[in-house]
């Protein structure tokens, strides 16, 4: 009779405790959600609104001189430009090998109105055999895209000690080049340099209001359907990470401390492993990559770490039904938590691992700015995409054992995939295509991006890893729910 009174007591107590723990949670969400768009919008900066352009002049490779440019003679290349915010020009010279005099005017006009936009002079004794020479815009000129222009060069130098601008006279010039007012064959070698608009971040605050609308619309449906009685996969998830959370502790718990039981340096290896790799593959990889790519120990150690946790986590969460039979047999609770807690007993080794990273960093010259912050979203994506495929392993270890045979094989493969400690412009073009179906590439390069770099990358760069991330989240959860009623059968 006690018994009895003690579960009506305690289940009247969940019944009013649940609805003021869901309002919170929701509230929560929407709360997150403004923070983070806010906090979001000043980490990124002026790189949510403009880009690198694509449509810079590349510098073309040269394969002769133009003229010598003493006074009296000139250079015209006539070009239009992609940049839609044009920001500075540069021409590469020839010297003769000697020390020449005089001084170089280079020159960036419009050809319809004559309109200087841009000039700079240089002594010619400054100028190296190879070396270039940049003129450079007081604010970006926009409005250029379509509109033809003239890179002008002149000079005051002597005869035999002036400079001669640069030309690929293989390269067909679409505008022309002009030599001492007659029109050749070529291209000079000159670059343009500058950023585009990216229209997704002139319009931020329209498209993040439309998303939060939406958002604010799901949370209220959510608990709309959770006041009237009726199921919700968002209010019930919620619900019982609540019921089952001390269980969700204990199996976090149990799973991390099993992986260092009777180890010496016990959690110190979540510390000591990627270093210790990372350390084995410098000094292999070093000698064949380190001119390539900057800060090659970060390089590597943000790709070991990012995927030695995906790693872990999907080699770990495929046995999470088969190994958890016991329980689930026995005890009733949903059964997307013990995939679940595997994934989250490796985001705390994941969260250790970021310290060598850190110091790795910082002894290797990084330079952290605030974009750093950035990668903690490439990593939640992260997670995200392991979850999912962690739920679609872990269902379907339990119908075909060999899944965990040709886990091995596939990670193999997949970390080969992946560009950990080499750089993707050693891969042939035709393997190319390899790196853009690579979810973890695409990943792990944003946050080289941000960690690295110092950039944040392009916005489309965020939505690409979330949509990848929920669609693996996605797929795993409707094939773990399809299948899950059956588990037992197969246990």
């Amino acid at each position: 009779m006690q018994n009895r009174e003690y579960i009506k007591t305690k289940k009247l107590k969940e019944m009013q405790e649940n609805p003021r723990f869901l309002k919170r949670v929701l509230i929560g969400i929407f709360a997150f959600y403004c923070a983070f768009v806010v906090l979001f919008y000043f980490l990124t900066g002026d790189q949510l609104i403009y880009r690198e352009s694509r449509g810079e002049q590349e510098m073309p490779a040269a394969t002769a001189g133009t003229v010598e440019l003493y006074q009296g003679s000139d250079v015209t290349q006539y070009f239009m430009t992609g940049v839609q915010r044009l920001d500075s020009v540069s021409v590469l010279w020839g010297t003769y090998y000697r020390a020449n005099a005089g001084t170089v005017t280079v020159e960036l006009l419009r050809t319809d109105t004559g309109e200087v936009l841009m000039s700079g002079q240089f002594a010619a004794v400054d100028i190296p055999e190879g070396g270039t020479t940049t003129i450079y815009a007081q604010q970006p000129i926009e409005g250029l895209p379509g509109v033809e222009l003239a890179l002008h060069i002149t000079a005051d130098s002597a005869p035999g000690e002036a400079v001669s601008p640069l030309m690929d006279a293989e390269n067909p010039s679409t505008g022309g080049l002009w030599l001492n007012g007659e029109q050749t064959t070529g291209l000079l070698c000159f670059s343009t340099a500058g950023t585009d608009y990216i229209r997704a971040g002139l319009h931020y605050w329209q498209l993040v209001s439309i998303v939060g609308a939406v958002l604010l619309a799901v949370l209220v449906f959510a608990w709309n359907r959770y006041q009237r009685g009726r199921q919700d996969i968002l209010a019930e998830a919620i619900l019982a990470v609540k019921k089952y959370r001390f269980l969700i502790k204990q199996l976090v718990s149990r799973d991390f401390k099993t992986k260092y039981k009777r180890s010496v340096l016990g959690v110190f290896w979540s510390f000591l492993n990627p270093l210790l790799t990372m350390i084995v593959q410098y000094f292999i990889f070093s000698t064949i990559f380190k001119s390539d790519i900057e800060y090659y120990p970060a390089y590597l150690l943000v790709g070991i770490v990012s995927f030695n946790f995906f790693n872990e986590a999907c080699g770990m969460g495929l046995m999470s039904i088969i190994g958890n039979s016991g329980l689930i047999t026995k005890v009733y609770m949903p059964k997307y938590i013990y995939p679940l807690t595997r994934v989250m007993s490796s985001v705390v080794n994941l969260a250790i691992s970021l310290i060598p990273l850190i110091i790795v960093s910082m002894f290797t010259g990084v330079h952290f700015r605030k974009s750093a912050l950035l990668a903690l979203y490439f990593l939640v994506c992260l997670i995200l995409f392991t979850l999912g495929v962690v739920l679609l392993l872990s269902a379907a270890m339990v119908f075909f054992r060999d899944v965990q045979f040709l886990w091995n094989v596939i990670s193999m493969i997949w970390m080969y995939a992946t560009p950990l400690f080499y750089p993707e412009t050693i891969l042939p073009d035709q393997f190319k295509f390899v790196l853009q179906i690579n979810p973890l590439y695409h990943i792990i390069k944003a946050e080289r991006t941000c960690i690295l770099g110092g950039v944040s990358p392009d916005p489309v760069v965020y939505v690409q890893c979330l949509l990848m991330a929920l669609a693996a989240l996605l797929i795993g959860a409707l094939v773990f729910k399809k299948t899950q009623n059956k588990f037992v059968l197969y246990l």
